[in-house]
């Protein structure tokens, strides 16, 4: 599965690669170059970052689908309980 950005993300992440070179390393960095190193970071490390963000949102369903039985559950055969409920009070 290859990972790409829309075109103003992409295009935001050219800009601020470039500017990184520029603040942290005082070097100009082309656009050409710019796109280059993000298409080789989206293909060689978004990869781990796509799968840990899937395996996070799996953990997350889980949870929720583990208090899911607790937040719908209804006890079972309780007619005769509450009938006898409320017979006591009268």
């Amino acid at each position: 599965m290859s990972i790409e950005l829309p075109k103003e993300a992409h295009q935001q992440a050219i800009a601020s690669i470039e500017r990184y070179f520029q603040d942290e390393h005082g070097e100009r960095i082309g656009n050409i170059a710019a796109a280059a190193l993000l298409k080789f970071f989206l293909q060689e490390i978004g990869p781990s970052v796509y799968n840990q963000a899937v395996a996070t949102v799996q953990d997350r369903l889980q949870q929720r689908i583990m208090e899911l039985d607790i937040e719908v559950h209804e006890d079972e055969f309780g007619y005769w309980r509450q009938a006898e409920r409320g017979r006591k009070g009268k």
